[in-house]
């Protein structure tokens, strides 16, 4: 996960305990011995004797200083202490949008809502927990933490604790040996106890696929307008990501995971308020029911086996009938079918030319979209639950599809009509050249038209005009960025004009012809407003990490000349963005050298 810090690799030196790792999960004998030997000549083998490397920079970590943490309600980068959390939800209820906010204000702070199920009702508040999902990602390959989730079932049972009944709980295990060993601990019974049954193995919640709210939760949200959270254990938690109706998410471990579920809310201070009430009428803490490194240790020793995974992965390939007995053509090349919804053959190549065309300048470009700062690739790329009301939905609709099959933009990624679509339809994102909206609108100029993005970009298309984006700092930080950058180029955009470029999206963005360009200041502060035209001269000359000025032409006909940073920052990025992007490069070198 180098590339989450903002790395393009990382080196990690392994010691005695990552090769007990690979015994423990059954590798075998002589690769662990490969491992071993091979890391030992790299100089990657940590002993307390090892001579200590050389580094441009080092930072020191107190390990007594480490305090259990969560991440939200936002990003994945805003780490709050468990302790805290109480008071970071509550400052976040009424900070504005623009600081990641939900801005509320006056009686709408006190707002409530009646979950009504087979004649009971509960009244909840904002920070409700209606999703607590112990997810694939990140978590299940440990076994320490895994184990912990279901003793801190265990020990919550045992209390006479249970899950509140507006939560929607999952268990999403990576690998069907965390099934063997919860199972061997016991722990499988106490985590299904409290609603953690598995529901399958792979991407869930994070990417959307927790599915709907019960009803009578989503009635509840909706009549108090509530600020409903979700706490998973994945690595995702960007706005409209996990649920439509979930606007705090919250990163935490399994077992922490476990113990929102049982508190209901996010609403509390774990570390100074009871949890709950148990059997006998006291007040029950977290720490009451956490258990001890010793338990874990203990029950891993137990019930985590290295024939568990032998078993489970000698015949891996075999091991799935249903997948297996999905029809397949035969053949090198792959048999496209018109009529798939899931997946078509992308237009990347498909008209390419034997050489690049010139490069041309950009001429009466309009803003497709003008956005503030921290707009992730989340934002961006499509990604959770497809909208009835959305171009992707209408599509699926047109093609035959019920609204209860649409499964979600990370299970169409291979469908480039529905990723298009979706591109920029973000829920919560806010375009403010259609200020007071939320979500993947804009204003289709010169006529004003508020309309779905999609729909704009393809009448400027038919038009004939090209497109840009302007943004603040910080534009394209996050996670899901193939998408960001293809769904950007096939809505027509030529330029993004940013305060600052995560680097990542920066790079992708000119592998995909488009091209990034850093203003030198935000576009507000350069009295911009998006209603203006852009000219860019890009042509012949143009070089990497030059200076270029753009023309911003406003309706009244005042021009405005503003000098910016070609964020092209190679030689081989200058030779991919002439070529159209890396693909059409890539594909006509091999085709030079064939």
């Amino acid at each position: 996960m180098a590339p989450e810090y903002g790395a393009t690799m990382g080196f990690f030196p392994i010691d005695e305990e990552t090769l007990r790792y690979l015994r423990l999960t059954g590798r075998p004998a002589a690769q662990v011995e490969l491992v071993e030997r091979y890391m030992k000549e790299q100089g990657l083998f940590h002993t307390a004797a090892a001579p200590r490397p050389e580094f441009t920079k080092c930072l020191s970590l107190e390990l007594g200083s480490v305090v259990p943490c969560l991440a939200g309600p936002k990003r994945p980068q805003d780490r709050v202490r468990l302790g805290d959390v109480k008071q970071s939800f509550a400052d976040a209820l009424t900070a504005p949008t623009s600081a990641r906010g939900f801005a509320l204000e006056g009686e709408a702070l006190a707002s409530t809502g009646t979950v009504a199920n087979n004649g009971e009702s509960s009244q909840i508040h904002h920070g409700a927990v209606v999703i607590a999902a112990i997810t694939s990602c990140t978590n299940t390959s440990n076994p320490g933490v895994m184990v912990a989730a279901g003793l801190v079932a265990r020990k919550a049972r045992a209390k006479g604790l249970g899950t509140k009944p507006w939560v929607k709980t999952s268990l999403a295990p990576g690998s069907r040996v965390v099934t063997d060993y919860l199972e061997a601990s016991g722990l499988a019974a106490d985590l299904d106890a409290l609603g953690f049954e598995t529901v399958g193995y792979g991407c869930t919640t994070c990417i959307g696929n927790s599915g709907p709210l019960p009803e009578p939760v989503a009635k509840a949200i909706d009549e108090g307008d509530l600020v409903a959270a979700a706490v998973l254990s994945g690595n995702r938690n960007f706005e409209g990501r996990v649920n439509p109706l979930v606007k705090a998410n919250w990163l935490a471990s399994p077992p922490l995971v476990v113990a929102y579920a049982i508190a209901g809310t996010t609403d509390i201070d774990l570390e100074h308020e009871p949890i709950g009430t148990g059997s006998d009428g006291a007040d029950v803490f977290l720490r009451d029911i956490w258990p001890t490194a010793e338990e874990v240790r203990e029950t891993v020793a137990e019930a985590v086996k290295p024939a568990q995974f032998e078993a489970r992965y000698s015949n891996v390939w075999q091991s799935n009938p249903r997948w297996n007995e999905v029809p397949t053509s035969e053949g090198e090349l792959y048999d496209w079918d018109a009529a798939s919804t899931y997946i078509q053959e992308p237009p990347f190549l498909s008209e390419i030319a034997a050489e690049p065309a010139p490069l041309a300048a950009v001429k009466g470009a309009r803003v497709l979209l003008a956005l503030g700062d921290s707009v992730t690739t989340d934002h961006i790329s499509p990604a959770g639950s497809i909208a009835k009301v959305s171009p992707a939905g209408a599509y699926l609709v047109e093609h035959g599809v019920e609204p209860v099959d649409f499964n979600s933009y990370g299970a169409r990624r291979g469908n480039d009509r529905v990723m298009t679509r979706g591109t920029f339809a973000n829920i919560r994102i806010r375009n403010l050249l259609a200020a007071g909206t939320e979500g993947g609108v804009t204003r289709k100029l010169p006529s004003g038209e508020v309309m779905p993005v999609y729909d704009a970009a393809m009448l400027y298309k038919a038009e004939g005009t090209p497109l840009v984006v302007l943004a603040g700092a910080e534009y394209g930080t996050g996670s899901s960025r193939d998408w960001a950058a293809k769904g950007t180029m096939m809505l027509g955009v030529k330029a993004v004009l940013a305060a600052s470029f995560e680097r990542i999206h920066r790079s992708n963005l000119v592998g995909m012809g488009v091209l990034p360009l850093v203003l030198p200041a935000s576009w507000q502060e350069l009295g911009l407003t998006g209603d203006e035209t852009f000219d860019i001269p890009i042509d012949g000359s143009l070089a990497p990490r030059s200076t270029i000025v753009v023309t911003a032409t406003s309706p009244d006909g005042t021009k405005r000349e503003i000098p910016c940073l070609v964020r092209i920052d190679t030689p081989v990025e200058l030779d991919q963005f002439q070529a159209g992007g890396i693909l059409p490069f890539v594909l006509r070198r091999l085709l030079s050298e064939g």
